[in-house]
């Protein structure tokens, strides 16, 4: 007996944003609708190390905890799950190269003034904690969208989009989805 339809190859996303743009609690629901674990690469970070992301910086500064979360992207990569990302993730060429190697990439696109009104006062957001939210938010988004753009193969933007539909925006972006 032969299959009459094509094997496919489990489609997993990952998730890439500034922080706040809902790349875990969409991840979340993607994860349960594709039937799919969820890794949350800050989450994995911190489990690993045993430490807080907000500890991490300053027991051992960024550059330290980019390293992590690159070792951590390359660990995850690949596994039947939806991955979602750090906001700093872009940041390093060799994670844009594995990115670039492991589509599909959607970037959850949002203004940093959207941003700036859900996370402010975030205690675990050491980029901006104890500074003022929008600037900071300004500042990397301006640094950050365009290596975002280079990694995404689609790009959602949020807009004042509520999480279901967001959630469904990218259904059927997956939906039309050729690997």
């Amino acid at each position: 007996m032969h299959h009459t339809m094509e094997h496919r190859r489990q489609i997993n996303p990952i998730l890439i944003g500034l922080m706040g743009s809902g790349k875990s609690s969409i991840g979340r629901r993607l994860a349960t609708c594709l039937s799919l674990p969820l890794i949350d690469l800050d989450d994995y970070i911190v489990e690993k190390a045993g430490r807080s992301i907000p500890q991490l910086f300053e027991q051992d500064g960024e550059s330290f905890f980019r390293q992590l979360e690159s070792q951590a992207l390359q660990e995850v990569l690949g596994k039947d799950a939806v991955i979602a990302t750090g906001g700093g993730i872009v940041m390093g060429e060799k994670n844009r190269r594995l990115l670039k190697q492991y589509p599909p990439v959607i970037w959850l696109k949002a203004s940093p003034e959207f941003l700036a009104q859900r996370i402010d006062g975030d205690e675990n957001r050491p980029l901006i904690a104890g500074g003022d939210t929008l600037k900071n938010l300004q500042a990397l988004a301006e640094q950050r969208y365009p290596l975002y753009e280079q990694c995404a193969d689609f790009i959602l933007p949020r807009g004042d989009m509520k999480k279901p539909e967001a959630l469904n925006a990218i259904l059927v972006f997956l939906s039309q989805w050729k690997a």
